[in-house]
This record gives structure tokens, sequence and C-alpha cells, in this order.
């Protein structure tokens, strides 16, 4: 049984602000938000579509952590604290199960980082899921791709690859599995507070949703830079080792896409406050290169330098 568009928002979306700053939430013609003095508003958008993005049968509950999950990686990587969020939802069909899943995927995330759902629309059509978040940060500690400066380390959280291990497997490529990897693949985890942490320390940061190469090309063209990247520094888990040793596919960590940790470049003074910084058991973080003056990204790799042209996704491009 469907339920029509009022009693949609009503039943699955609409919650008690948990921020004061949240003066007016769902149930009006536009939300009214109050940011806190001295702050400036850092905002982001991410549109997942059936068949491009996630398979038609996706565990709704997932999708809805991993479409908030994608958007806090954006303000992550920002330095932004994250407050509010604004979701469009297609729908072929209002199916109360599936929302009521993917509500509690949505909410169960958005509790955990303080983020009240403040409006959005629904319509009928194919399965197109978008989600707009806002947060705050001071204008000037908000983290840039445009300032990495030559002798800055180059650093990424988390491990390298995972998401596009588990989507092999999801995809029936291989013939063995890890749960684990392929948790990485359905339900990122933003980055949120090593982004905070990382406010007036990291000369330039991007979260890493389209691949180290592509992401990390993004700072080095933004700052008029190169980098070279130590093979044997990458944050790799057992499960993506055993994929390059079986199939020689070294570059698979480098451009797989959806792991949402933060790739960022600090001077070596820095390193020492961030390590003081981070809470105990916060998310691991790693060196895995150098910016250089010389522009350009490459790797070295078994003792010699090997260059990286972009590579990566990208919508809208084909191959010749």
């Amino acid at each position: 049984m469907s339920v029509d568009e009022f009693d949609l928002i009503r039943r699955f979306f609409r919650r008690s602000a948990v921020r004061s700053q949240t003066r007016l939430g769902v149930g009006d013609d536009a939300a009214l938000l109050n940011p806190p003095p001295g702050q400036v508003l850092a905002a982001t958008v991410d549109t997942m579509v059936a068949g491009v993005h996630f398979f038609p049968d996706a565990d709704p509950a997932a999708l809805g952590h991993k479409l908030l999950a994608v958007n806090l990686s954006d303000l992550a990587a920002m330095g932004a604290e994250p407050a509010w969020a604004l979701l469009a939802l297609t729908l072929p069909d209002a199916a109360p199960e599936w929302l009521g899943a993917f509500a509690e995927g949505l909410f169960a995330l958005a509790e955990r980082h303080r983020v009240d759902l403040v409006g959005g629309d629904t319509t009928r059509g194919p399965l197109t899921l978008s989600l707009q978040a806002l947060g705050w940060v001071p204008e000037e500690q908000a983290l840039r791709r445009c300032g990495a400066r030559p002798g800055d380390g180059i650093y990424v959280s988390g491990t390298l690859g995972d998401a596009a291990l588990g989507l092999k497997m999801l995809r029936g490529e291989l013939d063995w599995r890890d749960e684990a990897v392929i948790e990485r693949l359905l339900r990122p985890r933003p980055r949120v507070v090593l982004g905070l942490s990382l406010r007036g320390l990291a000369h330039a940061c991007i979260d890493v949703s389209d691949g180290l190469v592509a992401d990390l090309g993004h700072i080095l063209s933004a700052s008029g830079v190169g980098a070279i990247l130590e093979w044997e520094s990458l944050p790799l888990s057992a499960a993506v080792r055993r994929y390059v040793a079986d199939t020689g596919d070294w570059r698979l960590p480098l451009s797989g896409g959806d792991d949402y940790e933060l790739c960022f470049t600090l001077p070596e003074a820095a390193v020492r406050v961030l390590q003081q910084r981070l809470p105990a058991g916060a998310v691991a973080w790693h060196r895995i290169g150098t910016i250089q003056k010389e522009q350009g990204l490459r790797i070295n790799k078994g003792g010699r330098a090997i260059s990286l042209p972009p590579a990566g996704y990208r919508h809208f491009h084909h191959d010749e």
C-alpha cells in the first residue's frame, strides 16, 4: 500500500530539531536557519540514481545512510560542522516498508552527527535520491583544495580501494567475498571529526570520492604543484592486498572510487598538533607522499617513478 506525499513526510521524515539554530524545519514552505555568529555556511548536494550509483534492489537502510554520508564527507573535506539536510526523493511508488527502512538508515547517521532534516521534496518517477547538506565553518579556517605547498606531506585517512573491490564482489567478478569491504561500499563513514581537527592545519583537503589519483589531482591542479606517492606507504586492507597479489591490478586502490576518505596535505610542523587534537580511537591517517614543485603526479613503485595520468569516475565521459 502506498501513502500520499503529505502522509509520507509526516510518517517518515518529520522529527524534532536537535539544534537550537534550527528555527523552523520540515512542515512549511521553507526552513528558517540561524548559523552561529562568525561562521560561514558550507553547502553541498549529491544525487544517487538507481542503476547508476546503486543496484535497484539495494538495501534502503544502506541507501539512506550513504546518501547522507557522501554529503557529510564533502562537509568534512571543508572542515565544516554538519548541521542541516534537505532531501528530495523521486520514487516509483511510495512503499511504506521501503520508506521506513530508508528513513531509519538516514536518521541513524543524522543523529550521530546532530543533523536536522529541515525540508525537501517528493515526486513520482524513476528512483532518484538527492540530498543537500549544510554546515558552518569559520571563514578563515575553511579547508580548500588550492593551498598545497612543495614539501607538504600528503596524507589519507582509513584505507584505499575497499569500496571499488566491494563493487567487484557485488557484481560477481570475483570468486570470493569479504563482507567488510562490501560494507565500506554500502555504508561509508564520513570523517567529520578528522575534518574538524584539520582546521587551521591542513594546507589543502579533499574527500576521495572518485579515486585517489583523480581527487588528489584536483588538489594539484588547484594548487599549481605536483606530487610523488610511495606505493609501499598506501594504506590497504588485507582484502585489497589479496586482490592486488592475485590479479596484479595495483592501480585499483589508486583509481577506485567511493572510499570517502580524506586526502590532505600538512606541513611537518602540523603533524604533532593533529596527533594531539584527534581523540583516542579516531580514524587512522597515513603519510603516502610529498607535494613537489614539479607538476604532475608520480608514484614510486619498485624503485622507479611511474607517471599517473588522471583516473577515476567521470559522468558523461565516454572512451573513444
